[in-house]
């Protein structure tokens, strides 16, 4: 387990005075979500398997404006350190997103390996939903106390049939209907949402598009991939006020893909 500074107070912005935590957040959407919620005013904990990697992304905050903590995000003790380091250290928790996810095969559904499916479900679907449980449950974040707010990441391949990730889009379709399920069951207090980007340039989705990235920005109607940037733009929305009204709903990050014919 890695520590750093505890943030100050955040400063003005949509998310001001609100507490985070980012699970998975050393590199790529994690990492541009946490620097969006701070640039907005959250005090925001940050996480990650690799703790060298975890430090070198703090490093790139303001002074004092993070908290990390590594370990593997399906972990229940790591998931607990977590959440008394954001009820020490931030002062409880409003914002949870969860941004852990992984794809290790690729191929057809016919070829796919059993214990491979079984960790995409454990990470892409059940991890999330064992932050929720641990958030809620836990007895100093105070995240039952009214105004809370949980981002899943999802997928646009929850959405329609991608060959060579299908079971990777199967998982993502169980977690936009987790995030309906827990809106229900979690409202007033809590509102739960998803986002769904389509290939957005990460090294996670580097084999979709290395190589050939023009053509592959061509099925785009906006004519370019996505960026971190653009999802943490999603998600500080849905985090945020501005949203107070939205629950159970799948935001979808795809360049129009979807609606281009």
């Amino acid at each position: 387990m890695s520590t750093y500074p505890v943030p100050a107070a955040g400063g003005p912005g949509r998310l001001a005075g609100r507490r985070a935590v980012v699970t998975a957040s050393s590199r790529g959407i994690g990492l541009a979500i946490a620097h969006r919620f701070v640039d907005e005013g959250a005090r925001v904990l940050i996480t990650g398997r690799d703790a060298a990697a975890l430090g070198e992304a703090a490093a790139g905050f303001p002074e004092g404006t993070v908290l990390a903590v590594s370990g593997n995000a399906s972990d229940p003790l790591h998931q607990r350190a977590v959440l008394d380091a954001a009820a020490d250290g931030l002062g409880g928790l409003d914002i949870l997103v969860n941004c852990a996810g992984t794809n290790p095969v690729y191929g057809p559904l016919l070829d796919l390996d059993l214990d491979a499916a079984r960790k995409i479900l454990e990470t892409n679907l059940l991890t999330a939903l064992a932050w929720v449980q641990a958030a809620c449950r836990h007895p100093a974040a105070g995240f039952l106390g009214g105004g809370a707010s949980v981002v899943n990441l999802s997928s646009v391949s929850a959405r329609t049939a991608a060959r060579g990730i299908a079971f990777y889009g199967i998982s993502k379709a169980a977690l936009e209907h987790l995030t309906r399920s827990l809106a229900v069951e979690l409202a007033p207090a809590v509102r739960v949402n998803a986002l769904a980007p389509a290939v957005v340039r990460t090294r996670f989705s580097q084999a979709l598009y290395e190589g050939r990235e023009e053509k592959a920005a061509a099925a785009y109607p906006l004519e370019r991939l996505g960026t971190p940037e653009d999802v943490a733009a999603g998600a500080a929305f849905l985090a945020s006020d501005d949203a107070a009204w939205i629950t159970g709903q799948v935001l979808t990050l795809d360049g129009g893909l979807l609606g281009g014919g």
